[in-house]
């Protein structure tokens, strides 16, 4: 239930699946799906392992892990921003391939230190020491968390995705659109610069 509550409410992951899915496609947006939900593996096993606890006592490595990811998504906000107006003549093709909306969302997710402080901080309370080793109950915590983040994501991706196909008919909309996934981008940079260890 809690996996549950969480996940409904839009976090920087899901705010990248939308501008993705309405900016490109239902396709584009499950594939973002999928490299975010790789980049959840990889914070589910530092949990396991302890190595969460390690960048959120380490004042450096979370300023390295924060700024990264911060500097990835302003990156990529602004190369949105500058992208060209398709011709009307010309057929529409997706703005990238699909190979990197997979690299982004797992790039977005793997540097989000609030995805490491997450995992940190959220799993160890439903984890009973008395019942087997920790990291193979905060492994399996994680990865059913990851289950239902992807079905509920994915959920998101097919919705942005049918409202996005109604928004690419008109170049108004796709400048609009444009935008929205430009500024969205830069939003979650500055968020995630902004993070702190609390």
């Amino acid at each position: 239930m809690a996996s549950v509550v969480l996940l409904l409410t839009p976090g920087p992951a899901v705010l990248f699946i939308i501008a993705r899915s309405a900016q490109q496609g239902r396709t584009a947006g499950l594939v973002s799906v999928l490299g975010i939900h790789l980049g959840t593996i990889v914070h589910i096993l530092a949990a396991a392992v302890g190595l969460s606890a390690l960048i959120v006592s380490s004042a450096l490595a979370f300023a390295i892990v924060k700024y990264l990811g911060a500097a990835y998504l302003i990156w990529m906000g602004i190369r949105t921003l500058m992208a060209k107006d398709a011709r009307p003549e010309m057929p529409v093709v997706p703005a990238e391939p699909l190979h990197r909306a997979f690299r982004d969302g797992f790039v977005v997710n793997l540097f989000n230190p609030k995805t490491a402080i997450f995992f940190l901080a959220f799993l160890p309370q439903f984890v009973d020491p008395a019942r087997s080793a920790l990291h193979w109950q905060i492994l399996i915590l994680g990865l059913t968390f990851m289950g239902l983040g992807i079905l509920s994501d994915g959920i998101f991706a097919l919705l942005a995705g049918a409202a996005g196909d109604v928004l690419r008919r008109s170049r108004r909309l796709q400048r609009l659109l444009r935008w929205f996934s430009g500024t969205s981008f830069i939003g979650l940079g500055v968020t995630a610069a902004l993070a702190t260890r609390k």
